[in-house]
């Protein structure tokens, strides 16, 4: 599945079928990744290409996050607008948009995803360092809660019932209990760019700019196990880490494949939860036959480089319980795995 420019976020439906990605070329699409029928003049014996079904316009800068409702009919995104869309999955039409105003973010928004009963919030956080919270059954355009206890960019958001937790360059998650009104810091230290729950709530993964990833106990807030090798690198690029395989592993891209992956080509690490030791190393290709040519760019002293696939985003079916995940970065093209 290709893009005219990288993917900068993507995700699988909530009942994972479909694949909606996000690109920095303002357009946001959905996949069938798994159509029934070859495209005309397909190889049979080459990896299937999915299916186009829909393609959202409306955005006039780049697309940074999605979020997709539980009912599958209706999808959040949000990116260099200031503003938060939402979004009519049959009709391919914006319902509601928020912000884009006084009430709204100063600057881009990093992150959005549903909150509440019948995902009935949005929850936004932005580089201007503050997470807001919008009602859509409102007919109100100003937000219903804001945040701005972060001194530095909100770069990541997980929700779970009444709580909202905010990942941020100043190195800290922040956990907001709605009903209670309290928050809880926890200090990582690094600054922070991704955050996934475990299903039981109780743990987070936290990924962060000093080449490691932390599983941490949300209780007293000690880190359980550190996840780190000495050629994986994650210093200033935003990667997306998950867990996957029903929390068997730990899943995130590689920011810099350099001379270990060959052709430009990226990789995928997982290891394992508990022990903490590297399971896997999967490589990913830049792309399907056409898509050389984006290898090539000119640098900042105008020669002529290769560049290399850095897989940035990247989701597991049914929020890790499934068989399959989707991983995208650089070389513009969504491609979808079965389990490790």
């Amino acid at each position: 599945m290709g893009f005219p420019d990288k993917p900068s976020a993507h995700l699988l439906g909530a009942n994972g079928t479909y694949i909606l990605s996000g690109s920095a070329d303002r357009a946001i699409r959905l996949y069938n990744p798994f159509p029934s029928t070859s495209a005309p003049g397909e190889d049979r014996h080459s990896v299937p290409q999915g299916r186009l079904i829909q393609t959202y316009s409306a955005h006039g800068y780049e697309i940074l996050s999605l979020s997709v409702a539980a009912d599958n009919e209706r999808f959040v995104s949000a990116g260099g607008d200031r503003s938060v869309f939402l979004w009519d999955v049959g009709t391919a039409v914006t319902t509601k948009r928020f912000g884009g105003n006084v009430h709204g973010h100063s600057s881009r928004i990093n992150c959005v995803s549903f909150a509440g009963e019948g995902d009935s919030i949005i929850v936004s956080g932005g580089f201007d360092t503050s997470v807001r919270l919008w009602d859509t059954k409102s007919s109100s355009f100003k937000p219903i809660q804001v945040f701005e206890e972060a001194s530095d960019a909100v770069t990541c958001l997980a929700v779970r019932g009444p709580e909202v937790l905010a990942g941020s360059v100043d190195g800290r998650v922040r956990s907001y209990d709605i009903r209670m009104g309290k928050v809880t810091t926890d200090v990582i230290g690094a600054p922070v760019t991704s955050l996934s729950l475990t299903r039981d709530g109780r743990a987070m993964l936290v990924g962060s700019l000093d080449n490691k990833l932390r599983l941490m106990d949300r209780d007293n807030g000690s880190c359980l196990r550190a996840y780190t090798d000495p050629a994986w690198k994650n210093e200033d690029v935003k990667l997306q880490a998950l867990l996957g395989g029903k929390e068997k592993y730990v899943m995130v891209g590689d920011a810099m494949p350099g001379e270990a992956a060959p052709n430009g080509q990226g990789r995928i690490w997982a290891w394992d939860l508990l022990t903490g030791k590297l399971a896997a190393k999967v490589t990913v290709p830049w792309g399907p036959q056409g898509f050389e040519p984006k290898k090539k760019a000119v640098g900042r002293d105008g020669k002529e480089k290769t560049r290399s696939n850095v897989v940035s985003c990247m989701a597991w079916r049914e929020d890790g319980w499934g068989d399959q995940f989707c991983v995208g970065g650089t070389s513009g093209v969504v491609t979808v795995y079965g389990a490790l």
